[in-house]
């Protein structure tokens, strides 16, 4: 009986030290492995695997898009320009009216007051004039009989004569600046177009514009308008007037536009470094309405010089802009200036030639002279 309980208890310490001999190897191999992970992780950060992609000459073409307005090819505030009363209005909103037209017919009675005196001062400065023309001409002819009449008092009846013609030019002056008035109590449209504003009724007294005062009519041409977009200073080289831009209108999201490019501005707006441009469009079915918003593509002239690259081959950090050039297996840090875009690729202009392998997916975190793998 006590050979056999010593048999079971020798068969258990032996078990016990074969556990205790496995758990030691499994907690060996597992420290193993984590040794060889960090080795790894640690290799990867020092020599990390990367994608290379190829610097390339090439062409992009491609636009941007950018906000537009429309805005009436000619637009004009219309005022008084004499002290007055409305007496008729021959028009309202949305009239469509001619060059020429009578718009508005006001009434002053005090300039035809003024009228009337400026008349009578008329015929006053002539009688004057016709008197001391025919005491001029008495004394001319006299003059002719030698020691009738002194050359001084024959001069000084020309003089008068001359001073009084004189008043009657002034005389009539005024009455023409009195009548020129008169012209102004009638309003007429300068072009053809539609009235977009009325803000005065008949029997209101109205007078010369000014800041802050309310024109009596807007007149706009409707039938061409302008559209008018900014473009940014690195988009602006190779712009021409033959250049087209396509657009289109939130009231008519599924209709597309097509504008001719006819006046650049040929200088920068000093706040938004941009340039204005402006296309003519004819607005034959009066869908478009003038100051409508556009949503604009200004397509971009090719260029055969540029390199391109990856969108994902630059680094934009806060301190430069960079490719990562990988040369012999190690990386080297490369500043570039962006250009123009589209698609998937960029064009950059840095220190680079045609041919160059840069990383595709690049970052700062592949630090400038580290090495890296392919």
């Amino acid at each position: 009986m006590k050979i056999t309980k010593n048999k079971i208890f020798s068969a258990f310490t032996l078990l016990a030290l074969g556990a205790t001999l496995l758990n030691s190897c499994g907690s060996d191999k597992k420290e193993k492995q984590e040794q060889e992970q960090t080795i790894k992780e640690e290799n990867a950060i020092d020599s990390p695997t990367v994608v290379l992609a190829q610097v390339k000459k090439g062409k992009l073409e491609g636009g941007i898009a950018v906000p537009g307005e429309l805005v009436p090819y000619q637009e004009v505030d219309l005022y008084a320009k004499v002290n007055s009363y409305v007496k008729k209005l021959w028009v309202d909103i949305g009239s469509q009216v001619h060059q020429g037209q009578l718009l508005v017919t006001l009434e002053a009675p005090e300039i035809n007051s003024q009228l009337a005196q400026a008349q009578s001062h008329i015929q006053q400065m002539e009688a004057v004039y016709y008197a001391s023309k025919a005491t001029y001409d008495r004394l001319y002819n006299t003059s002719k009989i030698p020691g009738t009449v002194s050359q001084n008092d024959l001069e000084q009846a020309e003089a008068k004569k001359n001073s009084d013609l004189a008043n009657v030019e002034a005389a009539k002056s005024s009455y023409k600046e009195v009548a020129a008035n008169m012209n102004y109590l009638e309003i007429h449209a300068p072009f053809d177009g539609v009235i977009s504003a009325r803000n005065v009724n008949t029997g209101a007294y109205v007078g010369p514009g000014g800041k802050g005062t309310d024109p009596l009519l807007v007149l706009q041409d409707e039938n061409r308008m302008r559209l008018v977009i900014s473009v940014p200073e690195n988009f602006t080289g190779g712009l021409t007037d033959k250049n087209y831009v396509t657009f289109t209108v939130q009231a008519l999201p599924n209709r597309k536009f097509t504008a001719q490019i006819k006046r650049l501005a040929g200088a920068l707006d000093e706040k938004l470094r941009s340039e204005r441009l402006e296309m003519d469009v004819y607005n034959t079915d009066k869908k478009l309405l003038p100051h409508m918003y556009a949503d604009v593509n200004v397509p971009l002239p090719s260029r055969d010089s540029s390199l391109i690259v990856p969108k994902t081959a630059v680094v934009t950090s806060t301190e430069k802009v960079f490719v990562i050039k990988v040369v012999n297996h190690h990386a080297q840090w490369v500043d570039v200036k962006k250009g123009f875009q589209s698609g998937d690729f960029i064009e950059i202009y840095g220190n680079l030639s045609n041919g160059d392998q840069v990383v595709k997916q690049a970052s700062d975190e592949i630090r400038d002279g580290s090495s890296v793998k392919y």
